[in-house]
């Protein structure tokens, strides 16, 4: 297999740094790398795979003999070099809001729907991070009984939001903790022992768009029909790393907590700890720094007759950005579609 030249846009962000280190972990096979980032992180410089490298300003020219670029840049800065990367006959790999809901563009989870890949016109959209845990957790459940419908309640930890807000729950957490008058920057309201049930602005459906998102990806993902019922509700909480979601899925068949746990236990990406009676359960912090999904509290559901709810944590910086993004990467120079 010929090895790709690649490319880290955003490479000086939270993501781009999680990116790099995956890139390494995982051994991502490729022949030359390069750093991109703004004009204002240019000149930085980045130590990777024992070597520093030194980060440039991302310039139509930089796409130059490049063939993947995974970017995790913001949407406007996607959007802005979009045409320019797919013009130079690159692959880019998008972590940002811009093209998840495309038609043109694959919306994928790598060990989920990996074919859609091969529908790629220069650019794979990653979808949203409380989106890609649910994902690896509803796919096989789907394929083994059709769902009808999915609730799912979101605890989302504050680095979805970005370094900024990691900081401010450090400084929040601290002027709380002394008496002291804080001042939010970030988040419309205190997040130090707080939660916050808001994420993104809201919609005139009274939804907020990070709910919206997990909606309409959902249905997008799985190739669910358009009025497919999913409702979200996202809350911000304040942990540094992992998100947390409590899910509900209605069958067209029943399904015990037995078969479902023999399932998931069988999954991709998927780790089941689930032993209420000994407290083993997953958290947050278990999943920080790792890359599975972990999946506990499964049992059947007392409101739908074929019902099932569960409790899945995952690290959003990995599963939900920097892992799937290789991953994609991955498969797009396994399967020659660069």
């Amino acid at each position: 297999m010929k090895r790709p030249n690649i490319a880290v846009l955003g490479a000086t962000g939270v993501v781009g740094r999680e990116i790099l280190k995956v890139i390494e972990e995982t051994k991502l096979p490729y022949n030359e790398i390069k750093l991109l980032s703004s004009a204002k992180s240019a000149g930085t410089e980045v130590e990777f795979m024992g070597k520093t490298l030194i980060v440039e300003e991302a310039k139509p020219e930089s796409f130059v003999g490049v063939n993947i670029v995974l970017a995790s840049a913001g949407a406007s800065t996607s959007k802005a070099l979009a045409p320019e990367i797919v013009k130079r006959g690159c692959v880019l790999i998008d972590n940002s809001s811009a093209f998840r809901m495309d038609e043109n563009v694959p919306l994928v989870i790598a060990g989920v729907n990996d074919e859609d890949l091969k529908k790629h016109k220069g650019i794979v959209a990653n979808p949203n991070c409380s989106t890609s845990q649910l994902m690896l957790v509803l796919k096989p459940l789907h394929q083994h009984a059709i769902m009808k419908r999915v609730i799912v309640s979101t605890y989302q930890s504050v680095s979805g939001a970005g370094i900024d807000a990691i900081n401010e729950l450090t400084e929040n957490t601290r002027a709380v903790l002394n008496n002291e008058k804080f001042e939010n920057k970030v988040f419309k309201k205190t997040i130090a022992f707080n939660v916050i049930p808001q994420i993104d602005v809201f919609c005139k459906n009274g939804y907020t768009k990070e709910e919206m998102k997990v909606t309409n990806e959902t249905r997008k993902i799985l190739h669910l029909e358009e009025d497919f019922p999913i409702s979200c509700t996202a809350a911000r909480v304040p942990v540094y790393r992992g998100h947390s979601e409590a899910v509900t899925i209605e069958f067209s068949q029943y399904m015990s907590a037995e078969m479902v746990r023999t399932i998931l236990k069988n999954a991709y990406g998927v780790v089941v700890i689930d032993n209420p009676e000994k407290f083993e359960y997953p958290t947050a912090c278990d999943s920080a720094g790792t890359n599975p999904v972990y999946v506990g509290r499964i049992r059947e559901d007392l409101a739908f007759k074929n019902g099932i709810s569960l409790w899945c944590v995952a690290d959003n910086l990995l599963i939900g950005a920097a892992l799937n993004t290789v991953r994609i990467a991955q498969r797009i120079a396994s399967m020659g579609l660069y």
